[in-house]
């Protein structure tokens, strides 16, 4: 699409316009990758636009805005995190692990609505840190972290520098206040590329991209949180000004007219049989989402309905978490390599006969280390369990004995190194 803004020569645009329009365009071109996936610029044309603001910001500092994209790199190391107390409760959700108990969980619902009729939504259970992020006059003002529900962490230089996260709110009247509620996670591709330069570099990798999320939004230093690949979705609201949508299929639709980023699928629901079959369906499909996800949320649409549901101390009786059951494969351990890290430690690791779980080819798992094999007794030649519940590094969790032939072997860590040759202590 042809641009009617004069692109070369700062004399012929007043450089405050100019930055004006490279503000507008950038949140543009934010939302379209981040909450729309459709992107109609490459990263080397973002990146150009955002060089050219960059600079007019340097030569003329009078125009910086703390809104501006250019922000995003991070501030000054903070010495700690202040607490906030939460505008309503950031509630969390209770698990159920079968359909029995999630079927129960509707018909409380129903009896609880006496002779009230409602349908339902069901949406993907993103395995990432709750937070909450408010904006005033359309413009991202605070964002904390659950904590205890009542009293969070102050996050919002953190925040600030994710980029799915919109500093300003898209549309030419958002609402005077607006808290929307959602989850920090970090993305599978850049999960496995974190971990991939940890290893490198002889760090400790993370279990899983919850893990990977939470540390790093416990970061001091947002210029630290910005190298990080996190990303935002947001399902929910906190504090609001104005008119809410009647129904959360609605209230999702509205967010992302926002420029919010919201989950990537939901479904609506008129009854019980329609949730059951709208979570067979998400866990067919949840390998194709950027994001891992361990169950589905089910949650009442008709937000009206959410004051006579109530909420226990801790959960609401108007939403529930289904979780699925961990994905499992059974295989044969071919050997037990040690990996040396850069600081020296070393650690087993367990080399498969390759097998198929989770939409990808497995043919190496996480063992731990050498007293969790001798605990477990894992032995070379054994027909193990693994398992990826929640752990984009698959582990082995179990270990068939009643098969064994006597053939299998032992496992002893290394007198010495297998790197350098010395001693191993």
């Amino acid at each position: 699409m042809a641009d009617s803004t004069p692109k070369s020569g700062h004399d012929q645009v007043m450089p405050a316009k100019r930055a004006q329009w490279l503000r507008a365009e950038l949140d543009r071109h934010n939302r379209l990758y981040y909450v729309e996936a459709r992107p109609e610029i490459s990263d080397r044309d973002y990146d150009q636009l955002y060089s050219e603001l960059a600079d007019i910001e340097e030569r003329h500092p009078e125009l910086a805005s703390d809104d501006s994209p250019t922000r995003r790199v991070g501030g000054a190391p903070l010495k700690e995190f202040t607490s906030v107390r939460h505008a309503s409760p950031m509630l969390s959700l209770d698990n159920t692990y079968s359909r029995e108990e999630l079927l129960e969980f509707l018909n409380r619902i129903a009896r609880r609505l006496a002779g009230r009729t409602c349908s339902y939504v069901v949406e993907p259970k993103i395995d990432g840190v709750a937070v909450t992020v408010r904006y005033k006059q359309g413009r991202l003002e605070q964002g904390c972290t659950r904590g205890n529900g009542e009293v969070g962490d102050d996050i919002t230089a953190n925040l600030r520098v994710i980029r799915s996260i919109p500093l300003r709110l898209a549309g030419a009247q958002p609402p005077p206040l607006l808290e929307v509620r959602g989850e920090v996670f970090m993305p599978r591709d850049g999960f496995a590329e974190l971990n991939r330069m940890r290893r490198e570099a002889g760090a400790t990798v993370f279990a899983n991209p919850r893990n990977a999320a939470a540390g790093s939004l416990k970061l001091l230093d947002s210029a630290q949180v910005a190298r990080r690949p996190l990303a935002a979705v947001f399902y929910g609201l906190g504090a609001a000004t104005g008119a809410a949508p009647e129904r959360h299929g609605e209230l999702l639709e509205y967010l992302r007219s926002m420029g919010l980023p919201v989950p990537p699928r939901h479904w609506i629901c008129a009854g019980p049989e329609d949730v059951l079959r709208a979570l067979d369906e998400l866990q067919s499909s949840r390998d194709n989402f950027p994001f891992e996800t361990d169950g589905g949320v089910v949650k009442v649409d008709e937000r009206e309905l959410y004051e006579a549901l109530g909420m226990t101390a801790k959960s609401p009786r108007w939403a529930v978490a289904f979780k699925f059951e961990p994905e499992r494969a059974v295989t044969r351990l071919r050997a037990i390599t040690v990996q040396v890290g850069r600081t020296g430690v070393l650690t087993p690791v367990a080399e498969l006969e390759p097998v198929a779980l989770a939409g990808s080819t497995i043919n190496r798992a996480t063992l731990h280390n050498a007293d969790d094999i001798k605990r477990r007794d894992i032995r070379v030649g054994d027909l193990v369990t693994i398992e990826k519940a929640g752990e984009v590094i698959p582990v082995v969790t179990g270990v068939d004995k009643s098969v064994r032939d006597g053939t299998e072997e032992v496992f002893a860590m290394p007198g010495n190194c297998p790197s350098c040759g010395g001693a191993v202590t």
